[in-house]
């Protein structure tokens, strides 16, 4: 069997981690699979690499690879390539990541991809928590129903039901599909972070404030005498390396969910995979979502486990040293989430339910 997979992150790289997860549980049950990445290349990503897009924090600006705006001779250029490498994939299945609940500015390559498939299973991918757009929810189901047939939402209805982002989920029940969460396999556990502070700002390029904040809180906590550890993102790159007082500020870390099982609490945004990462290690965690440029993803993901009682939240706005040392403090002093709270099987659940329709 042959697969397929499209996906486009564009400031963070969160998209494309599920996706790569999802693409190594497909191999494992004997799919050969393509994985076509639209965003910046990413080190250690076994890709096939597109002519990279990012995006400013608006969403609204398609930029090329020395960030400027992309213009029609370059769609062009990329639309061809996409096609030429779906066509030479021979593939059984098309996975499409996001679209059409997301990335409106793909369309211009992912209408054409569409309809070079519509004789093949066409899959939508999508993540737990949609950004809620109402007035484009009728166009996004027109096309859906034109062009997929099955939708697999990576997330456990019992945390995040679909309708919560997404208010017309009821027409999409014959073909929608959860899978749970997609985790990657943890490594076996050590001693390495232990009672550590372990602050993440992820993937992405938006996390300096969270960082910043974090170092001024550390002498306001009770935990002002343990090592804080912040790792600012691999796209971080106003952020230097340093080691003072107490304080390590790295990029990041191959060795990151050991210590996510060992920290005393994890301060991180609640994007995807991040959150994923904590719960499957345990970690108390603080949340301090994104949402800056209008997004809600994130503070409704970080609402709806706090009030599971799996994490504690601290909103943007709120954000100051004395907030985030006092939200640390009381993390602190709460239990773990418990294990198996939330569904983590959907990477093997996903490449389970492909097999099925191929069949």
């Amino acid at each position: 069997m042959k697969a397929f997979f499209y996906v486009q992150h564009l400031l963070g790289i969160g998209h494309l981690k599920r996706a790569a997860t999802i693409s190594q549980a497909l191999r494992a049950a004997g799919f050969e699979v393509t994985l076509a990445s639209g965003g910046a290349p990413v080190e250690g990503m076994p890709v096939l690499q597109l002519p990279p897009a990012a995006s400013d924090p608006s969403f609204r600006n398609l930029l090329d690879e020395e960030g400027k705006p992309v213009d029609e001779a370059w769609k062009a250029r990329r639309r061809e390539f996409l096609l030429q490498a779906y066509r030479a994939s021979k593939s059984d299945v098309l996975i499409v990541e996001l679209f059409p609940f997301g990335r409106r500015q793909m369309r211009f390559e992912l209408i054409p991809l569409l309809e070079e498939a519509a004789s093949r299973l066409v899959v939508c991918s999508v993540r737990d928590i949609l950004e809620p757009k109402p007035a484009r929810e009728d166009e996004a189901l027109a096309c859906f129903e034109r062009y997929f047939d099955r939708l697999l939402v990576h997330g456990d209805p019992r945390v995040a039901p679909f309708g919560r982002s997404f208010a017309r989920a009821q027409r999409l029940e014959r073909s929608l599909y959860y899978t749970g969460y997609v985790a990657q396999e943890m490594a076996a556990n050590g001693k390495v972070g232990a009672d550590e502070v372990l602050v993440s700002a992820g993937g992405g390029a938006v996390g300096r404030k969270l960082v910043e904040t974090a170092i001024r809180a550390r002498a306001l906590s009770a935990l002002r005498n343990s090592t804080w550890r912040i790792l600012a993102g691999v796209n971080a790159k106003e952020v230097e390396p340093l080691h003072i007082d107490g304080v390590m500020v790295e990029r990041a870390r191959s060795d990151f969910t050991q210590r996510l099982r060992n920290c005393v609490v994890s301060v991180s945004q609640a994007g995807y995979n991040t959150v994923v990462e904590m719960l499957q290690a345990g970690a108390r965690s603080v949340l301090v979502p994104f949402a800056g440029g209008g997004e809600s993803e994130q503070t409704l993901r970080a609402t709806l486990l706090a009030q599971r009682g799996l994490v504690s939240m601290l909103e943007e706005d709120a954000l100051s040293p004395a907030a985030l040392a006092a939200a640390i403090d009381r993390a602190a002093a709460a239990p773990r989430p418990a294990l198996g709270a939330i569904d983590l099987g959907g990477a093997r659940r996903s490449a389970e339910l492909l097999r099925e329709w191929l069949a």
